[in-house]
């Protein structure tokens, strides 16, 4: 099944150019979270994508610039807590007209401005968007925000941030894990994927993955926010939502393992997994 996914990754012909293999548009960040940002358009243009933008809070953009060389940038109206502002809405959709993806999330905080912000990106963009960390958090109560959505939408909550969105205890889905992915792709139309050991990718249309790659080694830090950038890379190359998110999983997976092997699960860190998506990627495509 995973091969038959893979098989649609765009093979690179010699007469191509950056603007052939998807341009993914990343809004992450905010202060003390510039990691997040850096690790998800890191991922994003590791998986393939030919032209990545990081929308970032304008106080953080000169981090961005030095943390991110390959990745452009594009600095934003912030809050006061220097997050992500409402006021950088029209920005924001002026500026997806030029991308083929949406990453939305990683290191975004809570801010109320900010979750506003989200909410309103996803009732007005009209491109696929990967959901992620407080992107997640900013729609409790907001749900249904995502069935009016008439692009592709994939979400990617950990257990926690799927126990918000439920309002049911941790404990109890984590018993039904694809029961409960499943559910929740059904009734909202998107393709759900519920992170943790055999992170579960369920859509619509009834059809359930659960993953076998990956390892402990990964329970750190920023290593979800480089799935984020990997699915959305490949639904900016063309690559339909569910393939797309059962791809990023089962990459990212084997890249924690490639990581796993030549430094222990101990002390991975979410980089190592950037490190590893070459080898991961070269020896299935």
């Amino acid at each position: 099944m995973v091969k038959e996914h893979i098989s649609k990754i765009p093979r690179r012909k010699e007469d191509t150019h950056k603007g052939d293999f998807g341009h993914v548009f990343v809004l992450a960040g905010s202060v003390g979270m510039t990691g997040a940002a850096y690790l998800a358009s890191k991922g994003a243009l590791l998986s393939g994508s030919g032209l990545v933008t990081c929308g970032i809070p304008e106080s953080l953009n000169g981090i961005m610039e030095v943390k991110l060389t390959e990745v452009m940038t594009l600095p934003l109206p912030e809050t006061k807590s220097r997050s992500l502002g409402l006021a950088a809405l029209g920005r924001v959709l002026q500026f997806s007209e030029k991308a083929d993806c949406l990453a939305v999330g990683p290191g975004i905080s809570r801010d109320k401005d900010t979750s506003r912000l989200v909410r309103e990106v996803l009732k007005k963009v009209k491109k696929p968007v990967v959901l992620d960390a407080d992107g997640i958090n900013s729609l409790a109560g907001s749900e249904d925000i995502l069935k009016k959505r008439k692009n592709p939408t994939v979400i990617t909550p950990h257990p926690g941030e799927m126990s918000r969105l439920l309002g049911q205890k941790t404990s109890i889905l984590q018993r039904n894990r694809e029961k409960v992915a499943l559910g929740f792709a059904k009734k909202y139309r998107v393709i759900l994927v519920l992170k943790g050991y055999r992170s579960v990718v369920a859509a619509p249309n009834g059809a359930v993955y659960v993953n076998e790659t990956g390892n402990s080694g990964m329970s750190t830090a920023g290593v979800g926010d480089v799935l984020t950038g990997m699915i959305a890379s490949f639904l900016g190359q063309g690559i339909e939502a569910y393939g797309a998110a059962v791809i990023g999983v089962y990459l990212h997976g084997k890249a924690g393992d490639l990581a796993a092997r030549d430094k222990g699960q101990f002390s991975m860190l979410a980089g190592d997994v950037l490190d590893k998506l070459p080898e991961a990627i070269r020896d299935e495509v």
